[in-house]
């Protein structure tokens, strides 16, 4: 019986390599951990205050980045209110002369000299300021006046019978206007139909 029970061990370590290995290594780490003794109670003070100190440092510039964050929304809120605010500066500047033009017209329409003539040419000209300023912020004209009709630019207010092709616009009764491309106001128009 012993030598069965012999053979049961050396084959049970043959199919366990892994366990037999692993006893020597448990034995030469507890080893190496006492020759290197536990650390002093000065060197964990010492490494528990370099942490801290660490530790200071991390949050001050948490507390630096926080505040950093709060200047730049506050600065973001500010540019972003005066951005609201005076929006149309430029525009106005581009409109001041044509309501200059219009006041000067007004008083020269009073004199003695002004004749229905002059009053239509400065009329003409402060309309034609007011297009230009008008243009160069990007504001077009609809003016569709023989064109097809289109419901995307045009309103129409009525139909009338006419000669030629159905739904033409037969007149304008009201410009449309475009802003950069996006549609502010459309085109009040008359649409013709079948005669």
């Amino acid at each position: 019986m012993p030598a069965r029970d012999k053979s049961a061990e050396e084959v049970s370590q043959q199919a366990r390599p892994e366990a037999a290995a692993e006893e020597p290594r448990e034995e030469a780490g507890e080893a190496a951990a006492e020759e290197q003794g536990a650390p002093e109670p000065e060197e964990l003070a010492g490494l528990l205050e370099d942490e801290r100190a660490r530790a200071d440092e991390h949050w001050n510039q948490v507390l630096r980045l926080q505040a950093e964050l709060d200047n730049q929304r506050k600065r973001a809120e500010r540019d972003l209110e005066n951005a609201h605010k005076f929006a149309l500066e430029k525009f106005i500047n581009e409109l001041l002369p044509v309501y200059d033009s219009l006041e000067m017209g007004v008083v020269a329409s009073r004199g003695d000299e002004a004749t229905v003539e002059s009053i239509r040419e400065g009329v003409e000209m402060t309309l034609d300021m007011f297009r230009q300023a008008l243009e160069k912020k990007g504001i077009e004209t609809i003016d569709p006046e023989g064109e097809k009709f289109d419901p995307e630019a045009h309103q129409a207010m009525s139909t009338e019978a006419a000669e030629g092709e159905p739904n033409r616009v037969l007149r304008v009764m009201q410009k449309g206007y475009r802003l950069n491309g996006r549609l502010v106001r459309p085109a009040l128009v008359v649409v013709s139909k079948k005669a």
